[in-house]
Formats: structure tokens, C-alpha cells, sequence
């Protein structure tokens, strides 16, 4: 628990309810252990809030108290399981992340294309409401299977039945743990794309993947095993609005960018919030934060009109 607060407290030293928790941070971790010793442990409820991150999602953000034990529970979880996973899961991942998904994309259009002399298809879907449908019971069924311990389930089913959407279904996006249930979750799914129907060219990040290939009919075919799988196994839908399959020459958007043969641009909509809010924030820290998503990709231009001119009037020099 000691272990867990140090690394759960960074960058959160000067919240109130974490200075809260901290002034008594013997007795809070003593008093929390002895209802986990005890099963007498009960998860707190939730505060709600919104963000737009682009879209408007809810986030359920639980008690400090909570919260440290799903930072305690993640630190022993997360090298146990994350030893599972395929590689070409980048989501919630030490040492994975976007821009490896992005460069492990560009990798695979390669090989598939034979170095762009054969045509690459690309089918790409995303799952529709992907948090809120995990479905509970399928989830402790999944983590039943590797774990024998009956005190590690009976605590992973308080934490998991600490929140729903609708009836034992859904994950709280505030939660460090919510990150690694989903991941186990669709480990399922990965599993079954690169074992079961032998996809090599895979990607997922999140709710988002993608599947390279020079036939298109496999593809299309590909397409409705992998439905079929998701709405049996998992209780889950790809977005019918999401899905499609085109060549990567005729641009592929994934992850913020729309791929092509021989460069990536930023998408429209990121490229729009992008230049809205530099309109707003000309901080040295935004700047260099919109330098290091832009250099992933041919944005010479993007920077020149908009993010140096920001980084020169931030600077107070006329722009």
C-alpha cells in the first residue's frame, strides 16, 4: 500500500482530497487493510464529470481511498497479465503507446505492399461504446482462468461491481484498473485474430484496430468472423459507422492520422482542435506539446502557419 501511494500521489500532491487522505495516511492504509483482511471492504461511490477529449465523455473518478488500492492491485496485476497480451496491443502498455502503433502501421504496409509495389487493403473498425459494454460476468469469467486465488477474485469483483451503465455491464473510465480490465477483455479478441483466423498484419490500440492485407475478399470475409466473435464471446458491436476497407493509397485514418502510401497527415477534425486551442493557450508547454504530436507525421506546413507563429508571439515578439 506504502509502495502504491508514492506512485499514485505524483502530480496530485496539491489536490484537496489527496491532501485530505494524506493527513491521516497511517490510519487511512491501516484502517483500508484491515477491511481487505477482513472482506469487509466496500467500494466508495463515484464523482462524475465530463471532458471533451474531443468528444464529451464521462468520467467516474472514485475516492482517494480507492483509488490507491486500484494503483495496489495494478502494480501486481499489470506484469502478470501484460505477459499475455500479443504485441501489437499498444493501449495502456509499458513502452507500447500511439506512436508505436503508428510506426509498427507503417511497418506492416511495407511488407504487405511488398515495399509499395503490390496493393495494401486495410480494414478498419472500432467498437461501438466499448467502456460501457464490457460486459461483467464475461470479464470474471476471463480473469477466473488465470487467477486460482479466491480472495484476489472476490476483490477484482468489488472493484468490477462498483459500477455499471446498465445492468452488469460497463467500466468507469476514471479507473487506473478499468485501463488493464479492458485490455485482458479483448485479449480474448486479439487471441482469436492472430491465432484462430491467422491475421499477421494486426493492430489494435483500444477499442481501434486494423488488419493489412493485399485480398481484399479475405478481408470482407475476415469482417464478419470477427463481428460474429465479438457479439458471441464478448457482448460486443463494431460501430456500423466505423468500418471499412480501402487501399492505404487511398488514405487510411487511424489513430489522429490519415495514412498514405509514402506519408501520414494530421486528421481534419485533430488538426482543427489543434490550431482552436493554440488560439487560446500559447504556453511554452502547449507548443511543445503540439511539436511533439506533429513531428509523427508531413505537418511542415501546419507548423510554419500555425505553431511557431504561436511559439513567437508566446514569447511576447510580435506574431
Amino acid at each position: 500500500m506504502l509502495l502504491a501511494w508514492q506512485e499514485f500521489i505524483k502530480g496530485k500532491r496539491g489536490r484537496k482530497d489527496v491532501q485530505e487522505f494524506s493527513l491521516s495516511l497511517m490510519d487511512n492504509i491501516i484502517s483500508l487493510h484491515q477491511d481487505l483482511n477482513n472482506h469487509t471492504y466496500k467500494h466508495g461511490e463515484y464523482q462524475a464529470f465530463s471532458i471533451n477529449d474531443p468528444k464529451t465523455r464521462s468520467i467516474h473518478k472514485a475516492p482517494v481511498r480507492d483509488r490507491l488500492l486500484h494503483h495496489a492491485m495494478h502494480r501486481i496485476l499489470y506484469p502478470f497479465f501484460d505477459r499475455t497480451f500479443v504485441s501489437d496491443s499498444f493501449s495502456c502498455r509499458v513502452n507500447k503507446g500511439t506512436h508505436k502503433a503508428l510506426n509498427r502501421f507503417r511497418s506492416f504496409f511495407r511488407k504487405v505492399s511488398k515495399n509499395n509495389t503490390k496493393t495494401c487493403w486495410a480494414l478498419k473498425c472500432d467498437i461501438k461504446r466499448f467502456f460501457e459494454n464490457i460486459d461483467h460476468q464475461i470479464l470474471i469469467k476471463i480473469l477466473k482462468r488465470r487467477i486460482a486465488d479466491k480472495g484476489i477474485i472476490w476483490l477484482l469483483e468489488r472493484i468490477i461491481f462498483s459500477f455499471h451503465k446498465s445492468i452488469n455491464k460497463g467500466l468507469p473510465l476514471g479507473n487506473l484498473t478499468s485501463q488493464l480490465f479492458v485490455n485482458i477483455y479483448m485479449n480474448e479478441f486479439d487471441q482469436f485474430i492472430k491465432h484462430k483466423l491467422k491475421a499477421k498484419y494486426y493492430i489494435r490500440y483500444a477499442d481501434d484496430f486494423v488488419v493489412l492485407s493485399q485480398d481484399k475478399d479475405w478481408l470482407y470475409e475476415l469482417l464478419i468472423k470477427i463481428g460474429d466473435f465479438l457479439s458471441e464471446e464478448l457482448q460486443l458491436k463494431l460501430h456500423p459507422n466505423k468500418i471499412f476497407i480501402k487501399t492505404i493509397s487511398s488514405g487510411v485514418d487511424f489513430l489522429g492520422w490519415v495514412h498514405f502510401t509514402d506519408h501520414r497527415v494530421l486528421r481534419t477534425a485533430t488538426k482543427r482542435r489543434m490550431i482552436s486551442k493554440l488560439k487560446t493557450n500559447k504556453s511554452p508547454e502547449a507548443v511543445s506539446s503540439y511539436l511533439g504530436l506533429l513531428k509523427h507525421g508531413n505537418t511542415y506546413k501546419i507548423k510554419e502557419k500555425y505553431v511557431n507563429q504561436r511559439q513567437t508571439d508566446g514569447r511576447g515578439n510580435p506574431g
